[in-house]
Order: structure tokens, then sequence, then C-alpha cells
């Protein structure tokens, strides 16, 4: 009995691993800034509904990360052979029918907590994910950026009233997601950069492959507006960024 209980336990714990794996490289990038932008921007923010804001942005995640996985792995093997269809944890079949299992738990679990804001920015994000992953939206330059920012601003809506007591945004919360989408429409492809060899190499088409001068001109012209604040210390830290993309241009810088 306690070596089945053991047993048991164990293939519990690598299926979690397994799904944790999957969303690993967005923790920091994702989940933990859209998390912290809902806490921020939501009326009226209930301290209570914190683990379920995660829970919803984790879960829409997850099913992101692997309609976005199946589609190359064999680039992944190369890249990143952590992730769980490389390391051999999970088939691509399998994969498969868990991220469609996910898209209608996604839907109910927004539908029946949250009200028919957060139901309808989850079939948003759906149908990002299709066109980004399925239809190689990812693939194309200019529509990246303006697509991840569609995609991020529909988990910050669906996220915010999660975190809130109200059923909808507030207007200054309608602002904030509209100057957030901005900022990833606008800067999104600085994350190309290291990655221009690779991109060239396998064909990928993005702003810094496509336009590599105008995509580092961008940074040096786009981030210090964004940074619109009163501070001085934000607005100079926006033009040193900037700058950085102009002034340094291998892949270790």
């Amino acid at each position: 009995m306690l070596s089945q209980a053991l047993d048991s336990g164990r293939r519990i714990s690598g299926h979690i691993m397994t799904l944790f794996l999957f969303t690993k490289s967005d923790i920091l990038t994702t989940l933990l800034p859209i998390t912290l932008f809902a806490l921020a921007a939501a009326p009226h923010l209930h301290a209570t509904r914190i683990p379920d804001t995660i829970i919803w942005i984790w879960m829409h995640l997850l099913k992101f990360d692997i309609s976005n996985q199946i589609q190359d792995p064999d680039e992944d093997k190369r890249n990143k052979p952590d992730r769980p269809l490389p390391a051999g944890r999970i088939t691509p079949q399998n994969a498969a029918d868990l991220r469609w299992l996910l898209v209608p738990v996604c839907l109910f679990f927004s539908a029946t907590s949250y009200g028919r804001q957060t139901l309808a920015a989850s079939v948003c994000f759906e149908a990002f994910s299709i066109w980004y992953n399925e239809f190689g939206g990812n693939k194309t330059g200019l529509s990246k950026n303006l697509l991840t920012a569609i995609g991020y601003t529909c988990l910050e809506v669906g996220a915010t009233i999660v975190a809130g007591s109200s059923p909808r945004i507030d207007s200054i919360s309608a602002r904030a997601m509209v100057f957030s989408c901005a900022v990833f429409a606008t800067t999104l492809h600085a994350q190309d950069f290291k990655d221009e060899e690779g991109d060239r190499f396998t064909g990928r088409r993005t702003l810094v492959t496509l336009f590599p001068t105008f995509a580092r001109m961008s940074m040096m012209i786009g981030v210090p507006p964004l940074v619109i604040l009163p501070q001085q210390a934000l607005e100079s830290y926006g033009m040193v960024v900037g700058g950085r993309f102009v002034i340094y241009r291998t892949t270790k810088c």
C-alpha cells in the first residue's frame, strides 16, 4: 500500500512538473507582470481573489504555451530541451489533447465565476492564440507586435475583473490597458534582438530581421515617449534603454 501511494505521488508530482515546465519561461515575463497589473488596476481589489487571479492567468497561459510549443518541437530540441515535448515528458498527441481540453475548462471557469466580460476576454484570448500559433501570426513581422499586444490586453482585462469586486472595468483601468497595449505594440520586438541570428537562419520574419535599422531606431524613439509620467528619473531611464538599442548591436549586448 505504501509503495503504491508513493508511486501515485511520484506520478502526480511528475504531471504537475510537466504543466509547470510548459509555462516556466513565461512566469516572470507574463504571469507575474499581468498579476501585478491586475492587482493595481482592479476597482475595489479583493485580497482573497489574488489566488483566483493567478490561477485564471496561469490556466490561459498554459493553454497558449501548449499550443505554441506543439507547433515546432524540433526547434525546442535545439534551444529549450527542458521543455516537456523535447524532454519526452509528454507526447505531441497528448499535449494537443490537453490543449483543446483546456479550452472549455477556461471558458467554463470564466463564465461561472466572473461574468460575461471575463468570458469575453477568455474567448478573445483563445482567438488570439489560434491566430498566433495555428495560423503563424508570430512569424509575420509587425503583426507579431500587434497580436501579442492584443493577447496581453485580453489577459489584463480578464485578470483585472477577477481581482476586483466589480464585474466590469472602470475608466481608470481601461486607460491603463490602452497604455499597456501601446507599450507592447511598439516595443515587443526588443526581445527579438538577441535571437536575430537564429531567426535569420530559420527564415522567421520579425521587425529585427526585416528592418534592422528601423527596429533599433524605433526603440530609441519609442521608449522615452511611453514613459510620460512626471518623474524625470523614469524619463531618463527610458532614454537610456532606447539609446542602448542603437549603440550596442552584438548578440552579447
